[in-house]
């Protein structure tokens, strides 16, 4: 910090440079931050400011990763053993805009108090242990979907329709559940509770996802209307899901000692 000429070789060689707004010329040319205000808890809001930035990131970041990863894995073991695929091309690009869309709200969620008390950095490694303890985990629960769906309804490929439409509107279902394990190291809706933005967005995409298949959006990109019973595997499941999730959730803190 400083304001006079003899504090320019400091500011600029220091990491970040901080001046004030009445501070010599050269003092203000040289420091990356200018205060306009004699108020050192600037500093300290953006400190904060940047760390809620970065954990929002990270929980969209580590979603993407995990649920892409298993659903890729998913769609590969399925095309292996059924005689059709589980969702075709543009179901998929829908299914995935519909939980993107409800990720976007991530921006406006909470983070835990815990979260901002130290410094956090971007870890390739700490992606990569998540993305393999909970990828094939949401993949578990795909396979428990199509298992259901084949041996307990007997959907088999002349109900190909119905049985990708199924999986169309539980992944996003499953998705959006998902986010709120993910966006805490504590058990949502209990310790921890998103944003009422972050609450909107998924009970309403939720809500579109089973509606979808009913509507001429639906009928273009090859779903059928859903017949009440299978709803309930779509909101069942999910459910299961959160459970079995906090379990593999709190085994990855104990092992890793971290979570975003």
């Amino acid at each position: 910090m400083g304001d006079g000429i003899n504090d320019s070789p400091s500011l600029t060689n220091s990491d970040v440079g901080i001046s004030v707004d009445t501070a010599v010329d050269i003092a203000k040319e040289t420091a990356d931050i200018i205060l306009l205000e004699k108020d050192l808890n600037v500093l300290l809001d953006g400190v904060i400011e940047g760390r809620r930035t970065f954990g929002n990131l990270m929980k969209y970041v580590k979603m993407a990763v995990s649920f892409n990863f298993g659903e890729v894995l998913s769609v590969l073991i399925a095309s292996v053993l059924l005689p059709f695929l589980p969702i075709t091309p543009i179901q998929l690009l829908v299914q995935s805009l519909l939980y993107d869309i409800g990720q976007l709200s991530l921006p406006f969620d909470h983070v835990d108090e815990e979260y901002l008390r130290e410094p956090r950095r971007l870890n390739i490694q700490s992606l990569k242990r998540f993305m393999l303890f909970m990828g094939p985990t949401s993949s578990m629960f795909d396979l428990l979907v199509f298992a259901i769906l084949w041996f307990g309804f007997h959907l088999k490929e002349p109900d190909a329709a119905l049985f990708q439409t199924i999986w169309f509107s539980y992944g996003v279902v499953s998705n959006l559940i998902g986010l709120h394990i993910i966006r805490t190291a504590k058990i949502p809706f209990i310790q921890s509770n998103s944003s009422k933005t972050v609450y909107v967005f998924s009970i309403a995409l939720s809500i579109i996802a089973i509606l979808v298949p009913s509507t001429f959006l639906g009928n273009m990109i090859g779903l059928v209307p859903l017949p009440p019973i299978y709803i309930s595997v779509i909101i069942l499941v999910p459910i299961l899901y959160c459970i079995i999730a906090l379990g593999v959730k709190h085994r990855y803190i104990q092992k890793f000692h971290e979570w975003l």
